[in-house]
């Protein structure tokens, strides 16, 4: 019997195996995986409306433009993108815009005019209700808000466009922002139907990034594209999204090193992540804030078509009461760890142009509440340790989306705090369907919930007086001054001139304290150190990740 066979055979079986194995190992480890909490709905930015297929579609579909954070400043700097260059008018009636001719899509089309013009056309069609449907303010558009595209666009070439403003605008770069959509693949399909086409799961797209893998409620593939014109080499070959609902479960395969990137960790675990060697942690606030809304308005009222002050909340003095009786500092240092800072108004310190730093933070102060109301005439006349007014406790319900444990910690010491200053304040948890219906229809005096805010400043929709016109505006702020400030602003005025305006902004609404500025909660961000060249800004964690490389 020879045994040389069968050994030499086993031999080779073996070395075969184990650098398959090498070379497995070699084309998956130029990869990052990043954990997220629920899987995608669709891969079309037309219709990505949660954070996470927000992310993905940004890097599967580009803009004409690469909008970048300028941190000294402040604000966004303006690159091209699929834009090679652009030329805007002496008077900015125009902007004409000279397209990439290296830059295509995924099935080999090369982009050009017609996609662009395209994708504004769909984007802002009543019967397509796309994520920015009613979002296009300095463009042509009709009753309808779609975009008049005959008046807007004049395609000159394949490769250069001219857009046209109405004369009233306010032009800026950020109204052409809209991701381009391939014409081609998306225009054989009806627009009533865009919504559930098999499209939206089969992109043909055009960034940095293409869709290799989609394994539902387990992970999403995204691998180089090397068409692309943003393709370098060492840049990362795959970003792997391992989809992973429980949060306690991302954090275990965090620190194990099953993942590469987690965002949105909690205070609490970032000591023990800083543990890790492999791992790194940054922490950014200000671009979501919590606040306790009071609704300045009777709900009752307003459901009748009538607007009257809100009998508790509808006097400025009684809500800055109500802020200086809350001990936000504990909250902040208590739960937070003091990882964020707290809020002042809805402008953000990040905006450093426009930020009014001449503004403070009310104090928790007690005697300062207690000297307030008693001045508006809430007395405790009878001794049970709630105040009342004509006959009328000082009590309240309120409300907050259910499954915070920040909201449960901050929820106690406000009922608390409240309570030492002779207010009664229930609390109940709502599902967050529901709370989002009631706070649309304004149907709530007390709240409490977060901002995100949109880059760059945008007050009109939160604190303008036209309640139908500004739907956002949930506690129903009205004041004629800002309401000419938020007008001038939408005029032709110089950079310098926009940021005074911004700052006396605040300064009223500081005085006016529609809602109880809470805190500016953190983003902490916690990332493999392998990773080079990874910048975190008040865009997000993953912007630009074409530029990432591996430590060597």
């Amino acid at each position: 019997m020879n045994l040389k066979t069968p050994f030499s055979f086993l031999i080779i079986i073996i070395f075969i195996f184990f650098s398959a194995c090498d070379s497995q190992n070699h084309k998956t480890e130029n990869r990052v995986v990043i954990g997220i909490s629920a899987d995608v709905q669709t891969f079309n930015p037309l219709f990505a409306f949660s954070v996470d297929e927000g992310v993905i579609t940004e890097l599967l579909y580009l803009s004409l433009f690469d909008f970048r954070w300028n941190n000294e400043k402040g604000e966004l700097d303006s690159y091209p993108m699929l834009a090679e260059r652009w030329e805007w008018a002496p008077d900015s009636s125009h902007l004409k815009i000279f397209l990439r001719k290296d830059a295509f899509w995924t099935d080999g089309e090369q982009i050009t005019s017609a996609d662009v013009v395209f994708s504004f056309d769909v984007f802002s069609d009543p019967v397509v209700q796309s994520r920015m449907y009613g979002n296009f303010r300095n463009l042509y558009f009709d009753n309808e808000n779609h975009i008049n595209i005959k008046k807007t666009f004049t395609i000159i070439s394949p490769y250069e466009l001219q857009v046209n403003f109405p004369p009233s605008s306010i032009p800026s770069l950020d109204d052409l922002s809209s991701p381009v959509l391939p014409q081609h693949y998306l225009e054989k399909i009806n627009r009533e139907e865009l919504a559930t086409s098999e499209s939206n799961l089969n992109p043909v797209s055009n960034g940095a990034y293409k869709l290799t893998g989609w394994d539902k409620n387990q992970a999403i593939t995204l691998s180089a594209d090397t068409n692309s014109f943003l393709f370098k080499d060492g840049m990362i070959a795959q970003l792997v999204f391992k989809i992973i609902p429980d949060y306690t479960s991302r954090i275990l395969q965090l620190k194990k090193g099953e993942l590469d990137m987690l965002e949105l960790v909690k205070v609490e675990d970032v000591d023990e992540i800083k543990q890790v060697e492999d791992l790194r942690v940054t922490a950014l606030s200000g671009r979501e804030y919590d606040y306790i809304g009071w609704n300045n308005i009777d709900p009752v009222a307003y459901g009748k078509g009538k607007i009257i002050p809100n009998e508790l909340f509808g006097n400025s003095r009684i809500r800055k009461a109500l802020t200086f009786a809350v001990n936000r500092k504990e909250i902040l240092e208590e739960y937070l760890q003091n990882y964020g800072q707290l809020a002042v108004t809805s402008v953000s310190p990040i905006f450093k142009s426009a930020y009014n730093n001449d503004i403070k933070p009310y104090d928790f102060n007690v005697d300062k509440a207690k000297d307030i109301l008693t001045s508006e005439g809430w007395k405790d006349n009878n001794h049970d340790g709630v105040l009342e007014k004509d006959g009328n406790d000082f009590r309240f319900t309120l409300y907050y989306p259910a499954g915070n444990p920040l909201r449960d910690f901050a929820s106690t010491v406000i009922r608390n705090n409240l309570k030492a200053v002779g207010i009664e304040m229930d609390v109940q948890t709502m599902e967050l369907n529901t709370f989002i219906d009631n706070l649309v229809d304004k149907k709530m005096d007390a709240w409490m919930a977060a901002w995100y805010i949109p880059i760059p400043v945008d007050l009109k929709n939160y604190w303008y007086s036209d309640l139908e016109a500004t739907p956002r505006n949930f506690v129903s702020y009205q004041n004629k001054e800002v309401d000419k400030i938020i007008e001038r602003l939408e005029t032709k005025i110089s950079g310098e001139k926009r940021n005074e305006l911004i700052k006396k902004f605040q300064a009223i609404i500081h005085e006016d304290e529609p809602v109880t500025f809470l805190y500016w909660t953190p983003d902490i961000c916690a990332y493999n150190k392998k990773i080079k060249n990874i910048n975190i800004t008040p865009l997000g964690a993953i912007m630009h990740c074409w530029e990432w490389t591996f430590n060597q």
